[in-house]
């Protein structure tokens, strides 16, 4: 998976049609958004069984909603990764970060506060702290 040509997001417009939802709908802790999580065709099995690592372009999107609990509410931005190389960015985790607006504005790339909050992930996987 690349971005689409022109596009720097890492993820399509129609992610949550061509991409699997892997994690439905629920509020989350630290992050405090309501949180879906998709993902593409190479990463639902990393994902959801954690026995494998993720491949090289494996894409996971985490929208995020104001709400209660169950992602009705607008969505306030969308937190993308994309496996890299390994050994290409020990720092991030082999991972590229983005942080999208509604708009598909890329904020920001690489941000310390998405690939720290996973380095220590007690019984994670591949830095992803909770169980799908």
């Amino acid at each position: 998976m690349t971005p689409d040509a022109g596009d720097a997001v890492v993820f399509p417009p129609d992610y949550d049609t061509r991409f699997e939802e892997v994690r439905s709908c629920r509020q989350g802790t630290q992050h405090g958004p309501d949180i879906r999580i998709f993902a593409s065709a190479s990463a639902v099995e990393p994902y959801q069984n954690r026995t494998e690592p993720f491949p090289v372009g494996a894409v996971l999107v985490k929208e995020e909603h104001f709400g209660g609990g169950d992602c009705t509410g607008p969505l306030t931005q969308w937190t993308a990764m994309i496996k890299r190389e390994e050994g290409s960015s020990p720092t991030t985790l082999d991972w590229t970060w983005q942080q999208v607006d509604p708009d598909r504005t890329l904020v920001g790339e690489d941000l310390a506060r998405c690939h720290e909050c996973h380095v220590d992930c007690p019984g994670g996987y591949a830095g992803t702290c909770t169980p799908p």
